[in-house]
Order: C-alpha cells, then sequence, then structure tokens
C-alpha cells in the first residue's frame, strides 16, 4: 500500500499506483476524478463552484469546474497519463439544507455537478460511475492500482463505484 495523497478543497493533485488520493468533506461540492487505467495514474480536483466567468476573484482554477478540469488534465498528461485514455468518476454535489430549494443560488451542489459533467461531455471524456446528489456529505478515496473509488459517509456504509 502507498501513500494517500490529500486534496483539499479548491485544491487538486495527482497520484501514481501503488499510492492513492483523497479528499474530505465534499458537501456540495464536486471531487472529479480524472485516470488512465493503462498507466495508473489519477488526478483528483475538489470544485466549489460550476463557472470561473461569474466571479471576479477567480485565480485559484481548481475552484471551479471549467477552469479545474482544465487544469487537472493538464496535470495528469504532465505526470504521464494519455489523454485520449482519460476517464472520469465524479462524487459529491449534495443539496446540504433541507429546506426546498428554488434560489439559484442554493442549489450549488446540483449546480457543481451540471456543471462538471457539461465540462467532461465537452472534452469527450467520459463519465464511468458517480455519486452525486442527495443529502450528505462524502469523503472520497480513488485508487488507481483497481480504478475504485471509495465513497464514505457518515452514517452509511462505505461503497465502491
Amino acid at each position: 500500500m502507498g501513500n494517500m495523497v490529500k486534496v483539499g478543497m479548491a485544491d487538486m493533485n495527482c497520484c501514481h499506483a501503488p499510492d492513492a488520493i483523497t479528499t474530505l468533506g465534499l458537501g456540495s461540492c464536486v471531487g472529479v476524478v480524472l485516470y488512465d487505467s493503462n498507466k495508473k495514474i489519477a488526478g483528483l480536483v475538489h470544485v466549489m463552484l460550476p463557472d470561473s466567468k461569474k466571479i471576479n476573484n477567480n485565480e485559484n482554477k481548481a475552484k471551479f469546474a471549467d477552469t479545474g478540469i482544465d487544469e487537472m488534465i493538464r496535470q495528469v498528461v504532465a505526470a504521464g497519463a494519455s489523454r485520449m485514455s482519460l476517464k472520469a468518476k465524479i462524487a459529491g454535489g449534495a443539496q446540504m439544507f433541507a429546506f426546498n430549494c428554488e434560489n439559484e443560488m442554493l442549489r450549488v451542489g446540483a449546480r457543481n455537478v451540471e456543471a462538471v459533467k457539461a465540462k467532461l461531455f465537452s472534452l469527450r471524456i467520459p463519465i464511468v460511475a458517480e455519486d452525486t446528489g442527495k443529502s450528505y456529505g462524502r469523503t472520497i478515496e480513488f485508487y488507481p492500482e483497481t480504478d475504485e473509488l471509495l465513497i464514505k459517509a457518515v452514517g452509511k456504509a462505505v461503497y465502491k463505484i
């Protein structure tokens, strides 16, 4: 077993097997794993907001679905992954408030998931598996050795996608 590489909020990193990569406490944020099964390389970006173009202070590429995914691709390819072999697994995007949300500002989780999916679709990167929405936070761990994404949520059994 290798090391566990940690990714913070609005952050990103890459790893090679046997290392694994994790991010804690995905609420409305979305964890996007981009990986190359052949090379056993993975990258993880912890996306907080859907669109960098709507925010003035947008230097942090990892914070946004659009710029974060572009930068993550650049980093995993630089680490040795093949751009044509990249696949994605995504998790998070929870609706963390109990009340009914018609207000767009409060639909951050759903908007993050939509933005991530649209960006990956536009880049022709297939989403192999996802665990999104619902009303609880998640911690995820991705293992490039097996391509397994472990999802942990308080009070729920750990499961793999």
